[in-house]
């Protein structure tokens, strides 16, 4: 791969920290880096491969000979700037939801529909945290069976808040008032993601629905979803029942996800081997286990989906679209 001239919006942010470590991590080829962030953040110094970094302020001007520009910094500064990078020939990878819905901007999971990302106008979304776990498994399913419907149940870390929800998780246990959620979440679940809608969904289940069915290709997929929060530092966890349109073997469908790229199988229960989050914390891959039959309908599966929110549901991902795109360069 060439290097690239890259720049990080958003980068003090929780988000912004970890991609910078996981370009670090993955050897990324970076000629030139540039760390922009809003003007309260400006001077800071950053440490990126040895070398001190100055945060920048962004602005009009920040694109310049910049190959792509990975975001977090929010839909509102994405709305705004990812425009004007598209308009000097900056591509972006958004980690906001304000581009994933747009006919124009394709909506990517590296393991599951990396041709997608070849298809960009200069804008590519990466999809909700929640999203990306649940889609790796499900393409797998997909791909063999036919999903014909899912069912989410999301057990949601604090951290998916940014720092205002870890802080909001410490000072509960210390017994303070809430700052960031409506309700203490301390000890406590929250049925409650985002704001909620006229249909009594909230925005972060509808993203879930919204999202599974733009990246696995099939409008006519059922979906719904409930998204809580829960008293969990790092690491989102789901459960996911799924219909298929095929009778499966349990083993196959096993071996197929332990196959699967992106995925590791921790299925054990005569062991009480199963995904949690501390499996995850800090990791890049996707952790898939309690597989089993739902006998409550004809080919049905329930299986419990976890991975780390901040890294494989934003950063890491984030990370790995840039590099299918200096792939096709």
């Amino acid at each position: 791969m060439r290097e690239a001239n890259l720049a990080i919006v958003g980068a003090t942010g929780m988000v912004g920290q970890t991609i910078k470590r996981v370009l670090e991590e993955r050897d990324f080829p970076v000629n030139k880096i540039l760390f922009l962030a809003s003007k309260r953040s400006v001077g800071k110094k950053v440490m990126f491969k040895g070398k001190e970094h100055v945060v920048q302020e962004l602005n009009e001007g920040s694109f310049k000979d910049i190959d792509i520009a990975l975001f977090s910094a929010g839909g509102a500064i994405s709305k705004k700037y990812a425009l004007i990078a598209k308009e000097n020939g900056t591509v972006v990878v958004d980690n906001s939801s304000a581009w994933r819905m747009d006919e124009d901007v394709p909506l990517v999971v590296p393991e599951v529909n990396p041709e997608d990302a070849f298809s960009h106008k200069g804008i590519i979304s990466n999809p909700n945290c929640s999203t990306i776990q649940a889609v790796l498994p499900l393409k797998v399913l997909d791909d063999l069976f036919k999903v014909k419907r899912v069912v989410y149940s999301t057990y949601q870390a604090v951290s998916g808040s940014g720092v205002a929800g870890v802080d909001d998780l410490k000072a509960g246990i210390q017994g303070k008032e809430p700052k960031n959620y409506p309700h203490p979440i301390a000890f406590n679940c929250l049925p409650h993601i985002d704001v909620f809608m006229d249909d009594g969904y909230t925005k972060e289940e509808r993203k879930m629905i919204d999202e599974t069915k733009k990246i696995l290709k099939s409008s006519k997929m059922g979906v719904t979803a409930t998204t809580v929060r829960v008293p969990v530092e790092n690491g989102h966890s789901l459960s996911v029942n799924v219909e298929l349109e095929k009778p499966y073997n349990l083993q196959s469908v096993l071996q197929s996800l332990n196959d699967k790229e992106g995925i590791v199988v921790l299925d054990d229960i005569k062991n009480n081997v199963y995904p949690m989050a501390i499996n995850a914390h800090n990791t890049d891959d996707v952790y898939v286990g309690r597989l089993r039959r739902d006998f409550s309908l004809e080919n049905g599966l329930n299986l419990w989906v976890v991975a780390d929110n901040i890294r494989k549901g934003a950063a890491t991902n984030t990370v790995q679209i840039a590099e299918l795109l200096l792939k096709e360069d």
